[in-house]
Formats: structure tokens, C-alpha cells, sequence
């Protein structure tokens, strides 16, 4: 098997460009789907049970596109067709959804659109962002590939940037950032027809700068067959055998991924709430302030994404991953811990910087670990595919159950970035029996 090739910056950098377009999708989605089911009418004890549809579409589609792209050979590429298909539709959707509230429906059928929209968002999501992992897992050497995510995550959060600010940058150019109750407002609207715009236009960037290998010289770089079937061998490439199969750094990171992912999803499901109930003394998402809030709360993602960048120019300098994982959570942690407690809404740059520590490293770290344990298996696609369980599944559970933790804590939403913490710290802790292969 040929030693991979030492790729110049800009080929790794084209690479994931387009994770720049689909991170902004991804991005409006996280900062407002609570904004928009909320301002259609859905109670705060429920709106957990929206936030279930995102991973429960990732846990469905990544895999098979991870599965089906392993025996996928075009003129266009291996993984690039499915990166394309996926944008495609999410563009559609992403012009859709935030009308829920203006077709004239019930509160009840708006929410019915806005959960089938949100659906269909998702699946053409998740569909567009795998191959951009599996592509770096492909084409790129052992020595560059933390070079090689770290790129992918500086353009995943500085498209999250993008995002996030959209409404706040829409709302101060003067486009309505109110409107009647149950609409959406064109602040948002017109956030996510832009987003639309530049993902498609990210997306044939890439698809016009990356070719991939073709059978042969894949072959030749990963000692696989044409199909991938077998990396050499007669072993079988279902799923439960390659669950079975998987190294246990596979199930152990995937652990910390449990904890992690589960208090993401509850700071994108209860920010807003948060923010309005902490800074503008508002729980009536009908209110200018509340609507004010959503806007900030995208503000403060955007902090976040900031300090998630910068952090992760500090991660390679340290030299034991585990360490730079584990500080990184507990920093977090500690964000988590201050939102609460600050009325002011400048102060709460100082969190969610903090806490884009922690989401820097999650977006480098358990992909590193993992691909690097991963040689030798075979099936990179599929894996990696199977991986992204362990980001659905936490967010699943955690959605399910968050109405009743919601309840636990004295139904504050703020209370519930507290929650958020101490997973992170858990996550930590569970950070310490990972043994990395080198």
C-alpha cells in the first residue's frame, strides 16, 4: 500500500469549502428552529421534542450514505454526487421552512409543515455534510489529518458565524424582525433564503475543485478493492459486524460524544429561552423582546464560533490530545456554569467564548482519535457513518427527556445551561480511558 501524498493548503483547503455552505444551513437551524416553533405557538416544555428530528435524521441518513458512497464510483467522484444531491435539496427546503407561519394554516398544521420541512432539512443536511469527513478520511495522510480537520472545523464555525448573524444583520439593515403573531419574521425569512444562496454556490466551488480518486489509485493509497467491500479480505461490511468489529476507542470515544452532544443540544434547544428569560426578563415569544433575544442569541453563537476558531489554533500546540479534549470540555463547563448568572447582554460574550472551547475540540478531536484507530479496518465510509450515532443518539435521548429535566429544574430555561455544564464535565471525565493509537 502507497504512502498518501503530503497535500498542499489549498487542496486540504478545498477539500472542505463547502463545509463552509453547509455549516451555515446548519448553523440557522441550530440558532432557530426553538425561535420559529415557539413563535408558531409550541410550548417551552415541548420544544425538546422538536429538536428529536435533526439527529434521528443524521443517525438514518449518515450511515447509508457513508455505506452506499464506499461502493460508489462516478465520473463525478466517490462522495461528491451524494455532497451534491443533499445541498441541492437542502436549498429547496431552506426557502420553505421559515414560511411555516405565512400560508395561512392552523397553529397546528404550520407546526405539522414545519416539522415535515424540518425533516426533509435535516436529511438533505446531513446527507451534504458526511461526505466532507469521509473525503479527509479518503485522501488525506496520517500526518496531515488533524491539519486537515482543523481547516474543516475553522470553516465549519466561521460559516456558523455567518449564520448565526443573519437576523441580527438583517434586523439592523432595517427588514422587520417582528411580525403578527404566529409568522415568522422576515428577519429570519431572509436569513435563510441567503443561506440557500451561498450553500449552493460553496458546493459547486468544491465539486469543481476536488477530484477524487478513482478506483485504482484509491486502491493503491488505502489497500481496499474497487468496491471496498473487503479491504482485502472476505470479511463481511454489514453494520452489526462492523459494530462488532470496531476498535474499543470506537465505543470510548463514543462515550464522550454522549455527554457532549447531549449538552449541545440542550444549549441550541433552550438559549433563546435562556437569553430572553436571563437579559430581557421575557418568556412571551409573541414580545419585541423575545424577538430580540432570538436575534442576540445568534449573536452569541457567532461569539461562540469565534472562540472555537481561535481555540483551535491552540489545540494542535498541545502535544497529548487527550489533554487538549479534556481541558477544552471543562472550559466549556465552566461557560455552561455562568450563563445564568449574567443580566448583561455584553457579558455574555465572556461564556460563549468559553464554551466554544469545548466545541472545538468537539468537532476536531473524536474524528482524529477515531480515524487514527481506524486504519487497518477497512470500510471508512461506513464507520464513520455509524460514528455519527454517537453525536445522534445523545441528542435523541436528550431531546426525549428534556421536557422532564426542563421540569426538574423549576421549568427556567437558563437553569438548563447549568445542566449543560455538567455533562461537559462528565464527558471530561470519561475522556480519561480513551487510549489513542498513534
Amino acid at each position: 500500500m502507497k504512502q498518501k501524498p503530503n497535500l498542499p493548503f489549498w487542496s486540504l483547503w478545498n477539500l472542505s469549502f463547502g463545509f463552509f455552505g453547509v455549516q451555515i444551513a446548519y448553523a440557522l437551524q441550530s440558532a432557530n428552529i426553538s425561535r420559529i416553533f415557539a413563535t408558531l405557538g409550541a410550548d417551552p416544555h415541548n420544544l425538546s421534542y422538536f429538536w428529536i428530528l435533526p439527529p434521528l435524521m443524521g443517525i438514518l441518513v449518515q450511515p447509508i450514505v457513508g455505506s452506499l458512497s464506499d461502493k460508489t464510483w462516478t465520473r463525478f467522484g466517490r462522495r461528491i454526487p451524494y455532497l451534491f444531491i443533499g445541498a441541492t435539496v437542502a436549498v429547496l427546503v431552506m426557502c420553505l421552512l421559515p414560511n411555516a407561519g405565512s400560508l395561512g394554516l392552523t397553529v397546528s398544521a404550520a407546526m405539522m409543515f414545519g416539522l415535515i420541512a424540518l425533516m426533509f432539512l435535516d436529511t438533505s443536511i446531513n446527507m451534504a455534510m458526511q461526505p466532507f469527513k469521509m473525503l479527509v478520511g479518503d485522501m488525506v495522510n496520517e500526518e496531515q489529518k488533524t491539519k486537515a480537520y482543523s481547516i474543516q472545523s475553522f470553516l465549519c464555525n466561521a460559516g456558523s458565524v455567518a449564520g448565526y448573524l443573519f437576523p441580527f444583520i438583517f434586523t439592523f439593515i432595517g427588514i422587520s424582525n417582528v411580525a403578527e403573531k404566529g409568522v415568522i419574521p422576515d428577519s429570519v425569512i431572509w436569513s435563510f433564503y441567503i443561506g440557500a444562496a451561498i450553500l449552493i454556490l460553496c458546493v459547486i466551488y468544491t465539486t469543481s475543485k476536488v477530484k477524487e480518486w478513482n478506483p485504482k489509485e484509491y486502491a493503491e493509497y488505502n489497500g481496499s478493492n474497487r468496491s471496498d467491500e473487503n479491504n482485502g479480505s472476505n470479511e463481511k461490511g454489514d453494520w452489526f459486524t462492523l459494530l462488532r468489529k470496531a476498535p474499543a476507542t470506537f465505543w470510548k470515544v463514543g462515550l464522550v460524544q454522549f455527554f457532549c452532544w447531549a449538552a449541545f443540544l440542550y444549549m441550541w434547544n433552550y438559549s433563546t429561552g435562556a437569553i430572553a428569560e436571563t437579559v430581557w426578563n421575557s418568556t412571551d415569544p409573541a414580545s419585541e423582546d423575545f424577538q430580540a433575544a432570538g436575534n442576540w442569541v445568534g449573536v452569541l453563537f457567532a461569539v461562540q464560533a469565534i472562540g472555537s476558531v481561535i481555540w483551535a489554533t491552540v489545540l494542535p500546540q498541545f502535544k497529548n490530545i487527550k489533554m487538549a479534549y479534556t481541558v477544552s470540555l471543562l472550559i466549556g463547563a465552566v461557560g455552561f456554569a455562568m450563563v445564568p448568572f449574567l443580566h448583561d447582554q455584553y457579558m455574555q460574550f465572556i461564556p460563549f467564548l468559553l464554551i466554544g472551547c469545548a466545541w472545538a475540540a468537539m468537532l476536531a478531536m473524536p474524528f482524529t482519535i477515531v480515524t487514527n484507530a481506524l486504519q487497518g479496518y477497512g470500510h471508512m465510509g461506513a464507520y464513520l457513518g455509524l460514528f455519527n450515532g454517537t453525536i445522534c443518539i445523545p441528542q435523541i435521548i436528550a431531546a426525549l427527556c428534556g421536557g422532564i429535566v426542563l421540569s426538574l429544574v423549576g421549568s427556567h430555561q437558563s437553569t438548563m445551561m447549568i445542566v449543560s455544564g455538567v455533562l461537559l464535565i462528565v464527558g471530561a471525565v470519561c475522556v480519561t480511558i480513551i487510549r489513542e493509537k498513534r
